[in-house]
């Protein structure tokens, strides 16, 4: 099985640039305090990669 990461937005995407507040939606993340799990693909750490001012990440099982 494949291990996930849980992203957590900490920041907000207001004044941030127009890729950054794209790929936060992206990622299924709209305000301060949503969290999602995603499969660790190198396409998801590409994204958090991009955001990672913004977002906390953690990995579960």
């Amino acid at each position: 099985m494949m291990p996930r990461l849980k992203v957590t937005q900490t920041k907000s995407a207001i004044g941030g640039k127009q890729n950054q507040r794209d790929t936060l939606r992206s990622l299924g993340l709209k305000r301060i305090g949503d969290i999602v799990v995603k499969e660790d693909r190198p396409e998801i750490r590409g994204m958090v990669t991009t955001v990672t001012h913004l977002v906390t990440v953690e990995e579960v099982d």
